[in-house]
């Protein structure tokens, strides 16, 4: 049984391309051999990290008070079902040149100090066992590949940085230039997410 975690941060919900594309991109895996886990970040945001989320990872779990262990549930059950999962698949659109405010919240509590990550002489070095990372990224206009790409470059650092180097982009770009733009990038998007889902069942 495979596992996926389907990650979608679109404020569109369904109707988001993104969900949309991921969604096709799971359907085609074997279905009778895949358990889906899907956090909606559009349905159940999670909210902006503060510092007494920080504080309560950092207070010792036999000395934490009932609100401190609330606090850190938040982080341990986001981590817990990345570590569960065989298959990482985000849904993420462009929003204001960069990925949603609700993904960046949850990624702030995926990177915890001796949980998914450490730091050692030789540098940082990512403690989560690697899989494949799937991400479709939909944007209105095309920017892969130039500078106003901030998605890309932040999202294989994140990934990597916790120890996750498989790492799969589908773009659908143009989105917002016209039906036939439209239609070319959803596309060449589904003919990438093809040959990525036949390369994880092979």
């Amino acid at each position: 049984m495979k596992k996926i975690l389907f990650i979608s941060s679109s404020i569109s919900g369904d109707k988001g391309h993104s969900v949309q594309l991921a969604q096709q991109f799971i359907a085609k895996l074997p279905q009778q051999s895949v358990a889906l886990d899907t956090l909606d970040l559009n349905a159940t945001p999670v909210p902006h990290l503060d510092m007494a989320e920080m504080a309560a990872w950092m207070t010792p779990v036999e000395q934490r008070n009932d609100e401190q262990h609330r606090l850190a549930a938040v982080s341990d059950d986001i981590v817990a079902r990345i570590k569960a999962a065989d298959v990482l698949v985000l849904g993420v659109p462009m929003y204001n040149f960069g990925i949603p405010s609700q993904l960046k919240a949850l990624l702030d509590r995926v990177a915890r100090a001796g949980i998914t990550f450490k730091y050692t002489e030789q540098g940082p070095v990512g403690l989560l066992e690697d899989k494949p990372v799937v991400i479709f990224a939909t944007r209105g206009g095309i920017y892969q590949g130039t500078s106003m790409d901030s998605q890309t470059p932040f999202l294989q650092t994140f990934f990597n940085f916790v120890g996750l180097k498989d790492i799969h982009f589908v773009y659908a770009e143009g989105l917002n230039m016209g039906t036939d733009a439209q239609q070319t990038a959803l596309n060449a998007a589904k003919a990438r997410l093809t040959e990525i889902s036949a390369k994880l069942v092979a």
